[in-house]
């Protein structure tokens, strides 16, 4: 099957954001060999790539991408019995938390509610109400950047707080197997922590999830609230009213802008409480060289 890509894709179309100029090549990626292939023909022809799972961690540049972003959207689901599962990177990580619990599985209710893929979930080892991906992974399968296909081990992979191994190589997650342990009260919990997210957070506006980390013995929702940030603005980008740590595209916000803004929220934090907070969100410039 010949690769066929799909030029100047609008990328504010495919982040939840909705923040982003256009990427020069595009291309949707249904199975793992197709990602291969894909990873091998960017590699012989020198051309940069970014993966995307559901764009719900990343702030596209108002230049779009000088490369080709390939779009993950392998979604299948493997039930191998006993707790265990094998599912794609494509595979909606919110639905993977709320199917499992429905199975009476615990260890994954957290993720019910968050916007993410599978493989971003992988990648930056996320996490909330105390669980966090890694906590009951297995192993992941890896597109190296050569195209070759790789089965790593749990004990392979670095990873601690938000941070992955992932993050210092090219390539592609394309799946991962979870072992989770029975539960009578996995569904419940799934569904509290559900309703929960709801309330407290910014559903209706377009964010990237929480934009910073939280401090060692800190909240940085709570510390951005109680230096009086909520609200603050800087262009289109805005600090939810609703909750501090999301920032959000409020009116037609420029990548410009909201940078911007996750700076005036770092230098005001750290001026007043001492506390440097980092970004989570992963900012995508565009590779263009300025003239």
């Amino acid at each position: 099957m010949q690769l066929i890509f799909q030029t100047n894709k609008h990328l504010s179309e495919l982040c939840t954001l909705g923040i982003g100029g256009q990427a020069d090549l595009y291309l949707e990626i249904r199975s793992i060999e197709m990602m291969q292939r894909a990873i091998h023909h960017c590699h012989q022809q020198s051309i940069p790539y970014f993966i995307l799972g559901k764009g719900s961690n990343c702030l596209f540049d108002d230049d779009g991408f000088h490369g080709a972003v390939l779009h993950n959207k392998i979604d299948f689901f493997e039930d191998l019995h006993n707790g265990q599962f094998h599912v794609g990177a494509g595979y909606s990580f919110s639905y993977l938390g709320t199917k499992t619990a429905r199975m009476g599985f615990e260890g994954l209710e957290f993720a019910s509610g968050i916007p993410a893929s599978v493989g971003g979930a992988v990648f930056m080892n996320a996490g909330a109400n105390g669980g966090e991906t890694f906590d009951y992974l297995v192993s992941v399968d890896y597109v190296d950047e050569l195209g070759q296909l790789h089965l790593l081990q749990k004990s392979e992979i670095t990873h601690s707080y938000r941070f992955t191994s992932f993050h210092e190589k090219k390539g592609a997650i394309v799946g991962a197997t979870f072992l989770l342990p029975l539960s009578s009260e996995a569904r419940e919990k799934q569904i509290t922590l559900l309703q929960y997210r709801q309330k407290t957070q910014p559903y209706k506006d377009k964010s990237a999830g929480c934009i910073f980390q939280n401090p060692p013995g800190h909240s940085a929702g709570l510390l951005i609230d109680k230096c009086g940030l909520k609200g603050a603005s800087y262009g289109g980008a805005k600090v939810s009213e609703i909750h501090g740590n999301f920032l959000i595209n409020a009116e037609k916000a420029s990548s410009k802008d909201f940078l911007s803004l996750i700076q005036q929220v770092q230098l005001t934090i750290e001026a007043k409480t001492g506390i440097k907070l980092k970004s989570e969100v992963r900012y995508v410039p565009s590779g263009r060289i300025s003239s």
